[in-house]
């Protein structure tokens, strides 16, 4: 998968311990907006994904956390690769904490179902939203989110989001 961009705040020891965890993200757009979901207690979008759990493919943990996080149902045959995102910084467990961030453009079927969310999710106000990619770049610059600000993991996240939103505009896929 092609390496879209490196994220690699650099304030670690390079010589600490490593935690890995790749996490898979969905691109699902229809008529130019994108499925995202819309934290509304800290409000800023991010792509419905996450971590892999032990022994899942892309597909599978693609799969699970669109569902989880949307309620959307990807549609296994319409799953392309679009790119990875690399990030290396300080990690609360282990020194440095690594996260390939793997992208897929996909379909989902009909409509949404209900959320499984996480405490956390739930506690966010997690919703499934369709927006132009602009819209989602303009709130996640501009909008302030709370007490989030400022936290060194939130703006890495917002920070990745963001540019990959604004490559997706700048390729044409959405406005």
């Amino acid at each position: 998968m092609r390496l879209l961009f490196e994220i690699d705040k650099k304030d670690y020891n390079p010589n600490g311990t490593v935690g890995i965890r790749p996490s898979v993200r969905g691109i699902i757009v229809k008529d130019k907006k994108i499925a995202l979901v819309h934290s509304l207690k800290y409000d800023y979008y991010k792509f419905p994904g996450g971590g892999a759990e032990n022994g899942e493919n892309h597909l599978e943990t693609l799969i699970r956390e669109v569902r989880e996080e949307s309620g959307l149902t990807v549609m296994p045959d319409s799953v392309r690769e679009y790119g990875m995102v690399h990030r290396r910084q300080k990690g609360n467990i282990e020194e440095i904490f690594v996260q390939d961030n793997y992208y897929y453009l996909c379909s989902a079927e009909g409509e949404a179902g209900s959320q499984n969310l996480d405490d956390y999710e739930a506690d966010e106000q997690f919703t499934l939203e369709y927006v132009s990619a602009s819209h989602a770049v303009d709130v996640n610059k501009n909008c302030s989110h709370g007490e989030k600000t400022g936290i060194a993991r939130f703006e890495v996240m917002l920070q990745r989001e963001t540019t990959v939103l604004e490559m997706l505009i700048k390729d044409g896929i959405s406005e």
